[in-house]
């Protein structure tokens, strides 16, 4: 019983990596298509020189901004239509992914 108790938990542990890959990949895609034109393949770039430099901001940070910007109640440096725009379609699972992954780009 106990080696068959071992056996799922390495089956479950395997499968979460897996998911991590996953959303990581996703989240590499959407900073490829929608977010380095203006903040750099690697989220490194300040937007005009207005914005934060989106990855020496938490993963918090990042959540929080990017549903509130979601939401349009987020109007930071003025960009809040242009954001709410390029958010406007990600889902909570999309916006999960790219908090994580954003800030490990540094």
């Amino acid at each position: 019983m106990l080696k068959f108790s071992y056996i799922i938990a390495a089956g479950l542990f395997v499968f979460g990596l897996g998911n991590v890959s996953l959303a990581n990949s996703d989240a590499a895609a959407i900073v490829a298509k929608q977010c380095k034109a203006c903040h750099g393949a690697k989220m490194e770039k300040s937007y005009l020189n207005k914005t934060a430099v989106v990855n020496t901001l938490s993963s918090e940070e990042i959540k929080k901004d990017l549903l509130e910007y979601k939401a349009g109640t987020l109007n930071r440096y003025g960009q809040g239509k242009i954001m709410t725009g390029q958010v406007k379609k990600l889902s909570d699972e999309d916006i999960e992914a790219l908090a994580k992954y954003i800030p490990t780009l540094k």
